[in-house]
């Protein structure tokens, strides 16, 4: 009968928000997240530690505070993320010429080459999520979810 009732309760919830947008959003992103981590975690990769190897891979010499802004992570999650990829070998920190307090980061070898496999499993999920719509339906998708992030992040006067 508990279970039942659990049940029930779940149920109410999920239509009391089932109009939000905010409720499917987040549910696609948990979904696209669970994916990845699976998919990364024979490279011993998390989805964060990933993001920020390939950040790299295209802007060689970020600073933490920057690859913090490219990967959408705190400045405190970057760091976490960077001291765990540079004691695996996979990035490696020196000293800005211009700003001693800044640390610039790049990938080794090993980490370029880690990247270059791991990114085959990421890419994968992405295309299979493509798959699903029309390449219309996917355009209109991308232009819907960044009409909602310009909405939410406007500032009103």
């Amino acid at each position: 009968m508990a279970e039942h009732g659990a049940a029930a309760e779940e149920e109410k919830v999920r239509a009391s928000v089932a109009w939000r947008p905010g409720s499917a959003i987040k549910q696609a992103e948990q979904a696209l997240i669970a994916e990845k981590t699976r998919v990364l975690r024979p490279f011993g990769l998390t989805v964060p530690q990933y993001a920020a190897l390939y950040a790299l891979s295209l802007a060689p010499g970020a600073s933490g505070a920057r690859l913090a802004r490219l990967c959408s992570v705190t400045p405190q999650s970057m760091t976490t993320v960077l001291k765990t990829l540079e004691s695996r070998g996979l990035i490696e920190r020196r000293p800005s010429p211009d700003h001693a307090q800044v640390l610039l980061t790049r990938l080794t070898e090993e980490g370029s080459a880690l990247l270059a496999e791991a990114d085959g499993a990421a890419v994968a999920v992405e295309r299979r999520l493509l798959g699903a719509f029309t390449p219309e339906e996917a355009d209109r998708l991308r232009s819907l979810l960044e009409r909602a992030t310009e909405t939410l992040t406007a500032r009103t006067a």
